[in-house]
């Protein structure tokens, strides 16, 4: 019985993951594993399982942020349906334990690559490429870094190749955090955007400070984190204008966000012939810089 609750376990995970290398261990305790098609040596995977009474376990992806139960045959009794509620409360009281490991984790490996660090050269390929100054990041090697901060402190990083590839640290907190542009002041409006190119751009263009999310979904987590620490500032939500992709989830987090934070929302005002692939401010402005050097 052990044994094919095992099985019937796995075959649960690849029905959420894919195909697996493993057969996952049904010992009540916190297991990580690289999820079919991550980069080698990561381990954004998770799994619990359980054997004694009605087989069962959890399990999910940090990366993906989806998460996922299995059990080998509903309850029968009360009894049972609590036994199966405990061990899910238990399950998530040690994803957030590992999750907040793997933040500071992450937090201290970030902080420590920053200060090790120069000032980002303002010729690094990927600034000449968005027409945008460094404002303040850093550079390893050819990589660009971009700190990303959560309660005042450097917690994780953006890593941007000189063609434009990204990456964040392995294990780092994204949700709530920001990439700040300029100082935040009562007596100017604080734009907040998703990606730092575009923050860049809004900088560049109005001298307010910016808040850059780094994706639409984080829109709204990062301005409650602000709202909060700075109540009565103006707050302008600039979203994202993704008119090739359906739902146009950059425009539709931005109004999202903006109606919970009783925002502002703006949008590029794309010019006639301007091409649809465009999406967000930084977008325009290397478009329009293009125009103008046309003969």
């Amino acid at each position: 019985m052990p044994e094919k609750a095992e099985w019937a376990f796995k075959d649960a995970l690849e029905a959420a993951f894919g195909r697996l290398d493993f057969v996952p261990m049904m010992d009540g305790h916190f297991h990580r594993f690289r999820v079919p098609e991550d980069k080698s040596g990561t381990r954004n995977g998770w799994y619990v399982g359980f054997l004694d009474n009605i087989a069962s376990g959890a399990f999910g992806s940090w990366k993906l942020g989806q998460t996922g139960t299995w059990s080998s045959r509903k309850p029968t009794d009360p009894i049972e349906a609590e036994l199966i509620q405990q061990r899910i409360e238990q399950v998530k009281a040690q994803r957030q334990a590992e999750q907040q490991y793997r933040h500071q984790q992450a937090a201290e490996k970030a902080r420590g690559i920053w200060q090790r660090a120069v000032p980002a050269h303002p010729s690094h390929a990927y600034l000449v490429t968005k027409k945008v100054s460094a404002y303040g990041l850093r550079q390893r090697g050819n990589t660009l870094l971009v700190p990303l901060i959560h309660n005042g402190q450097l917690v994780n990083q953006q890593f941007i190749q000189p063609d434009g590839c990204k990456r964040f640290l392995s294990g780092g907190q994204v949700k709530g955090c920001y990439s700040p542009l300029g100082q935040i002041q009562t007596d100017k409006p604080l734009y907040l955007c998703e990606g730092w190119a575009t923050g860049a751009t809004l900088h560049q263009h109005t001298g307010c400070p910016v808040a850059c999310a780094m994706n639409a979904g984080n829109l709204l987590p990062a301005g409650v984190h602000l709202k909060a620490r700075y109540p009565n500032l103006e707050l302008i939500v600039a979203g994202d204008d993704d008119r090739l992709t359906e739902g146009n989830p950059g425009r539709t987090k931005a109004i999202e966000a903006a109606a919970s934070l009783g925002a502002l929302v703006l949008f590029p005002d794309w010019p006639e012939g301007a091409p649809e692939h465009l999406t967000d401010f930084n977008d325009l402005l290397c478009w329009q810089k293009a125009q103008e050097v046309q003969p």
